[in-house]
């Protein structure tokens, strides 16, 4: 049974991490092998599964997460990181930290990927803990989970726009319901995950090499402006890019220019180019004090990278072996609310893979006939696939080890955190799409 080899894959790949401390590059490597002998994927194709999974991972991860990491040591080695933490201490007081990490991760992520954002915005979370005090996780996992839900819920995401198109909805509308499932679902679990025993008793460490250890003087920090103008510079690219894309149809040169600036690797590249100027011989620091300020980001990136591309063939040996395939099968059959299914299907199938956004494409399409003359809501019924989507984040999903290399954690601790904040995050999403359903249908009475 498929399903059966999924949990036997992953059992094997936390032992062979956990008991045997195998690299966890090669340890997803070992089990993907052994999945798809077991799935029945013909051995001389193996490799290039392997290398296709890793190649479509890396091809959309490397850029953004190589070029967001260097921007954010640049930033950190010139003391713009501290900066703007400063003054978010200032506004907001220690107490209220996690509440700024809340909303300034928010406000990015409504349209910026997980993995961009979250290399934005870590050098500032790192420089607060380190200012502060506080443990890591009490200021960097608010910031996590407020991306994740703004990140797997809302258009204009991958996987929230393309359900909207397999259903026909409004991508407008959809961002509008969302946010109030959104919203107050991210932000009650950022608050409370933290405060959680199991959480608060982990106290991982700063990885070496992301973020500068100096600490800066008022006199040696470049201004707020600047500091600013620089971390929001692509956040204003991408959503550009992003409402020229919704409210704008047709082509033209304005258009294409906008839509290349805006793509993350593009976006992120420009920001890197302003930062070296501006962190660099705007304030008196030479282009190789910059140069070695990339350098470290990037050696600090190497084994996440390949981690993440790792955890990129593992999926692609799922999806080739059927198991996709398998679930779409099982699940046509099911009599229940359109709602429900959609969410169900979503969930199985991202516990099954790992990738969210073949989760949401294959539960659009088994939802998608039971949609016709039930009476519900599109905009809905994207929600409810978008939220399943986000459920049970473990060993399968590239961006958990993301979440695992940054915040310094044993594959336990991860599982722990990450896999149970996501999974309940997509159980208060379903309440939530479910009331919305139901005030919409009120209202149209």
């Amino acid at each position: 049974m498929p399903l059966l080899v999924v949990g036997i894959s992953v059992l094997v790949l936390l032992l062979l991490m956990t008991r045997l401390r195998l690299n966890g590059f090669a340890a997803l490597l070992l089990v993907a092998v052994g999945v798809a002998l077991v799935q029945g994927i013909p051995v001389a194709t193996i490799p290039d599964v392997l290398s296709e999974g890793i190649g479509d991972q890396i091809g959309d991860t490397m850029l953004t997460i190589g070029l967001g990491a260097m921007v954010g040591r640049v930033m950190g080695d010139a003391g713009a990181a501290q900066r703007i933490a400063g003054k978010l201490l200032d506004a907001f007081g220690p107490r209220w930290v996690q509440v700024a990490m809340v909303v300034t991760s928010m406000l990015i992520g409504v349209t910026m990927f997980y993995e961009v954002a979250f290399v934005i915005i870590v050098p500032i979370a790192f420089t607060l803990v380190r200012v502060t005090g506080a443990k890591l996780l009490w200021v960097g996992l608010p910031m996590s989970i407020a991306l994740s839900t703004m990140h797997s819920f809302l258009p204009p995401h991958p996987g929230p726009t393309a359900v909207a198109a397999t259903f026909h909805a409004s991508v407008g509308l959809t961002l509008f319901y969302g946010l109030f499932v959104a919203v107050p679902a991210g932000a009650l679990i950022a608050l409370a995950w933290p405060r959680l025993p199991f959480v608060a008793r982990m106290t991982p460490a700063i990885p070496k090499g992301l973020v500068s250890e100096r600490e800066f003087t008022d006199e040696e920090m470049p201004g707020l402006g600047w500091s600013l103008f620089v971390a929001m510079f692509p956040v204003v690219l991408i959503v550009a890019a992003a409402v020229t894309d919704m409210a704008a149809s047709g082509e033209g040169p304005f258009l294409h220019v906008v839509a290349f600036a805006g793509s993350a690797p593009i976006a992120l590249l420009l920001t890197l180019c302003l930062a070296v100027w501006v962190f660099g011989p705007r304030i008196g620091r030479s282009l190789s004090e910059v140069g070695a300020s990339c350098g470290s980001a990037a050696q600090a990136m190497a084994m996440i990278l390949l981690v993440i591309g790792a955890g990129g063939a593992f999926k692609n040996v799922l999806v080739e072996g059927g198991i996709s395939d398998y679930i779409k099968d099982v699940t046509d059959g099911w009599s229940i609310s359109p709602i429900v299914l959609a969410w169900l299907v979503a969930v199985i199938l991202r516990i099954a893979l790992g990738s969210a956004t073949v989760a949401v494409v294959t539960a659009s399409g088994v939802a998608l006939p039971l949609l016709a003359g039930s009476g519900v809501h599109p905009e809905v019924m994207v929600l409810a696939v978008a939220c399943g989507s986000i459920a049970f984040s473990h060993v399968n999903d590239p961006g958990f080890w993301l979440f695992k290399e940054y915040f310094n954690l044993s594959v336990i601790e991860a599982i722990k955190v990450r896999t149970s904040y996501t999974t309940v995050l997509a159980v208060l999403g379903l309440g939530g799409v479910l009331a919305v359903e139901w005030v919409l249908d009120a209202l149209s009475l």
